[in-house]
C-alpha cells in the first residue's frame, strides 16, 4: 500500500478514536498527543478570584495559580455606575456567596493548553484568561446577571454556560468567545453535561435556592425546576424532564425535583443525581424514564435539621465516578463528609472527614475522587479502591469547581501576574 494511503488511512481511525471517546478524555487525548502539555487540574477559588493549577494524580502537589479577575477594577467600575447591576452584585454577594463575591465558579482549559475559560458569577460573565501572560483574552457578558455552571464538549472546543438570572444557557466557541447558540431553560439553570457523542446537553434547573421557604410544603414557591435536553448543533429542545412527577410516582412527595450535580455511567443509560436538602442520590434509568434505586446517606449528627442554614438549599452538593463505573463518589456538604459508594450494591465505603465539601470529580488517572473542601480552603483524594483518604492539598479561599486540563509543560503561572 502507498506510503501516502496509510498515512490518510491511520489519520482516519485516529479521527474516529476521537470521536467515540468518553465526555471527559475526547479533548484530554486530543491534547495529550501534543508533547508540549501535560494534564493538570483546575481549582477554582471561589471567593478570592484565583484558580490553582495542581498535577492530576500522584501527589497533586502545585504547579501554579491564575488571578482570573485582572480586570477586576473595571468591572467594578461598571457595576458601580450601572445602579441595577450594583444591586445585583450585592444580591450575589449577600445571599449564594454567604457575603463574599463569586470570582471563579467554573472553569477549562483550551485543547492547546493556552489559555483557561472562567465563569465569574459575580461579574455576569465568561472570560478566557491567557495561561502565559495572566491577560483575558476575551470575555463574553450572559444574560442577566449571573453565570454560573458550564460545560465543556467533548472535543474541546465549546463551552456552554448557565446564565442564571436570564434562564438561559449560552454555547460559546471556546477560542474566540462567539456566542454559537443558546436556549431557554427552567428557573435558575445550574449544571450542564454534554453527552459523550457531543450530539446532547443536559441541563438541569434548580429553581430559587435563597429563600427561607423551605419546607417541603412550600416546595411549589421555589420555581419551574426540570431537566432540559437540547441538540448540541441546532440547540432546538429535545425533550423536558421534570422529575417531579418521577419522584411522585415513588411515593417521593416531600422530596425536592431540584436536580444538583449530576453524572451518567459510562454508557449514559443511567443518570445518578442530587436533589436539594436530600442526604444521598437518586438513580435514573434513561431508557424507561423513571427513577429506579434511592440511596439515603447518613446523616451528621452535628448538622442542624434546620433547613434554612443548609447553603443554598444544598444538603449533598458533588458526585462523581469512576472511570470503570462501578464506583460513585458524593460530597455530602452539610454533612461534613465524602464517602465512596459502590454502583451495584449502593453500599458506603468509610465517610472521609471533609470541611463543607462542594464538588467531587475524577483524578487523571482515575485512581482517585477529588473533593473541594470548601471549608478547609483544600482539596482532598479519596482512593475508589478502599474508599480512604489520600492526601489533602492547601489552595485558595472557597474552592469549589474541580475540572481536568491542560497547561504546557513547564508552565509554572503567568508571566505576567
Amino acid at each position: 500500500m502507498p506510503a501516502s494511503r496509510t498515512r490518510h488511512l491511520c489519520s482516519v481511525a485516529a479521527a474516529l478514536v476521537l470521536t467515540v471517546a468518553g465526555p471527559a478524555t475526547a479533548a484530554s487525548a486530543a491534547a495529550s498527543d501534543a508533547p508540549d502539555l501535560r494534564e493538570v487540574l483546575f481549582v477554582g477559588n471561589n471567593w478570592d478570584g484565583t484558580a490553582d493549577v495542581i498535577k492530576s494524580s500522584g501527589d497533586f502537589a502545585k504547579v501554579g495559580r491564575v488571578n482570573v479577575i485582572p480586570d477586576k477594577d473595571q468591572r467594578m467600575a461598571e457595576i458601580n455606575a450601572d445602579p441595577i447591576k450594583w444591586i445585583y452584585f450585592m444580591a450575589i454577594r449577600n445571599s449564594v456567596g454567604e457575603g463574599h463575591d463569586q470570582f471563579a465558579d467554573d472553569m477549562y482549559s483550551t485543547p492547546d493548553g493556552t489559555s483557561v475559560v472562567v465563569s465569574r458569577p459575580s461579574f455576569a460573565d465568561v472570560v478566557s484568561i491567557d495561561l502565559a501572560t495572566g491577560r483575558v483574552n476575551w470575555r463574553f457578558p450572559v444574560s442577566g446577571y449571573r453565570a454560573d455552571h458550564m460545560a465543556v464538549s467533548p472535543d474541546g472546543t465549546r463551552v456552554a454556560v448557565s446564565a442564571s438570572t436570564a434562564n438561559t444557557v449560552h454555547v460559546l466557541d471556546i477560542t474566540t468567545g462567539k456566542q454559537l447558540g443558546s436556549f431557554a431553560t427552567g428557573d435558575k439553570p445550574h449544571e450542564n453535561i454534554f453527552t459523550r457523542d457531543g450530539k446532547y446537553i443536559w441541563n438541569m434547573a434548580i429553581g430559587d435556592v435563597n429563600t427561607a421557604l423551605d419546607d417541603p410544603a412550600w416546595d411549589w414557591t421555589k420555581g419551574d425546576r426540570h431537566i432540559t435536553v437540547v441538540d448540541a448543533t441546532t440547540y432546538k429542545q429535545v425533550k423536558v424532564i421534570d422529575m417531579r412527577q418521577r419522584l411522585d410516582a415513588i411515593g417521593l412527595k416531600d422530596f425536592s425535583d431540584a436536580v444538583r450535580p449530576a453524572v451518567f455511567s459510562p454508557d449514559e443509560s443511567k443518570l445518578y443525581f442530587q436533589v436539594s436538602f436530600f442526604n444521598g442520590f437518586l438513580e435514573y434509568d434513561v431508557a424507561t424514564d423513571k427513577i429506579t434505586r434511592v440511596k439515603t446517606l447518613p446523616k451528621n449528627p452535628a448538622t442542624s435539621e434546620d433547613r434554612t442554614t443548609w447553603v443554598n438549599d444544598s444538603r449533598h452538593h458533588g458526585i462523581s465516578m469512576s472511570p470503570d463505573g462501578a464506583k460513585l463518589c458524593v460530597a455530602g456538604t452539610m454533612d461534613d463528609y465524602a464517602t465512596v459508594v459502590d454502583r451495584a450494591t449502593l453500599q458506603e465505603g468509610p465517610l472521609v472527614t471533609t470541611s463543607k465539601p462542594y464538588w467531587a470529580t475524577v483524578s487523571g488517572d482515575g485512581k482517585d475522587c477529588i473533593v473541594s473542601e470548601s471549608g478547609a480552603d483544600q482539596v482532598t483524594a479519596i482512593d475508589f479502591a478502599t474508599g480512604r483518604k489520600v492526601t489533602s492539598v492547601p489552595v485558595g479561599d472557597h474552592p469549589q469547581r474541580v475540572r481536568l486540563g491542560h497547561v504546557h509543560t513547564g508552565w509554572t503561572g503567568p508571566t505576567g501576574s
